[in-house]
């Protein structure tokens, strides 16, 4: 199991900051950084940030946003990245929510599987240098009635770029398993993983031919403590935000995901406060097993035995998401986090 780095958003205040993580998990061999979007500083543009001022840790979008962008505008962002960084650039890809789709790019949000199947088909078609042509029911290449002609990506790379899939629901993480080289997660519990990796599978049966290596990962809060409630108390805002108030009351992927979990009665009242704009109550209304089990909390100790759940229940890369009250709080945990993963790797990892 390989270890990976978060930062969250850039653009808040504390880009020097990630960035000092960011270069110290360089040094300390970690293997990938992500780099997420919202609606603020663009995934595109901090990696690029990013992979000037490193050396050799993978550069994650975790994740381009499919409404943000047209295939051909991916694939040109995906291989100026990765020919710049030397290779160590991996293309993650989501549809976003409704919310972000339609309020801020201007994109319908029906039908998303159907739109990111068609979006990858011509992401890789363009990253294989073929002509790009296409007729889906999102994306017609060219237009029929114009002077448009089929274009190949006049760049050429060295490798190809992996593909991944942020997916939360059960028919969304079997698109990934079918299409994609690899899955983002999120919220993953050991415990609940592998009724997500079935899923996974199910779609990994519909290939012509089987994947030879499919890289599983999870993104999860971490804050480094001897007081576990306090631990918790630190990370229970980010949950919150997912479970709460991502999306609208109908359309919320995480409450979704929190309700299978064996959650519904407690997603619903965090939702209900957060909406009501009650942040630090919702925060508080997490159930301590949900944030537990969706996190790494603790000393060294109690954070190897974390990781090896996750190692043991089939993850490939667990990436971790400091949480502090301040830089150091935020670096200790990448230290402990490098520290718990080293002792894995020592017995047989």
């Amino acid at each position: 199991m390989r270890l990976g780095l978060s930062c969250g958003f850039f653009g808040q205040g504390r880009d020097e900051e990630n960035l000092a993580l960011v270069q110290r998990a360089d040094e300390l061999g970690v293997d990938v950084v992500w780099a997420a979007e919202a609606y603020g500083p663009d995934a595109v543009s901090v990696l690029a940030w990013i992979g000037a001022r490193t050396e050799r840790i993978g550069l994650g979008a975790g994740v381009l946003q499919i409404p943000a962008r047209t295939p051909a505008a991916t694939a040109m962002a995906a291989v100026s990245l990765d020919s710049l960084s030397g290779g160590r650039f991996r293309l993650g890809l989501g549809v976003s929510g409704p919310q972000v789709s339609e309020g801020w790019h201007g994109v319908r949000f029906a039908r998303p599987l159907a739109r990111t199947r068609e979006y990858v088909d011509i992401v890789r078609m363009a990253l294989a240098h073929e002509p790009v042509t296409y007729q889906g029911q999102h994306f017609t290449l060219p237009l029929p009635d114009g002077p448009g002609k089929p274009l190949r990506l006049t760049h050429t790379h060295r490798r190809p770029i992996p593909l991944y899939l942020a997916a939360v629901g059960p028919k969304n993480l079997e698109l990934a398993g079918e299409i994609a080289d690899g899955w983002l997660g999120v919220f993953v519990a050991p415990d609940y993983f592998p009724e997500q990796r079935a899923q996974l599978e199910a779609g990994m049966a519909r290939r012509t031919t089987p994947p030879t290596s499919f890289d599983t990962t999870a993104t999860v809060a971490m804050a480094t403590g001897d007081d576990l409630e306090a631990c918790a108390r630190t990370v229970s805002p980010y949950p919150a935000l997912y479970v709460g108030g991502m999306g609208s009351r109908e359309q919320n992927f995480y409450n979704q995901l929190a309700c299978r979990m064996g959650y519904e009665k407690e997603a619903t009242l965090v939702q209900d406060l957060y909406l009501d704009r009650r942040w630090a109550e919702a925060a508080a209304a997490l159930p301590p097993q949900f944030v537990d089990d969706t996190s790494l909390l603790g000393d060294v100790d109690r954070v190897t035995e974390r990781m090896r759940r996750y190692r043991d229940a089939g993850l490939t890369t667990l990436t971790v998401a400091p949480w502090g009250r301040d830089r150091e709080a935020r670096m200790e945990a990448l230290e402990v986090a490098v520290q718990a993963h080293a002792r894995l790797t020592d017995d047989g990892a």
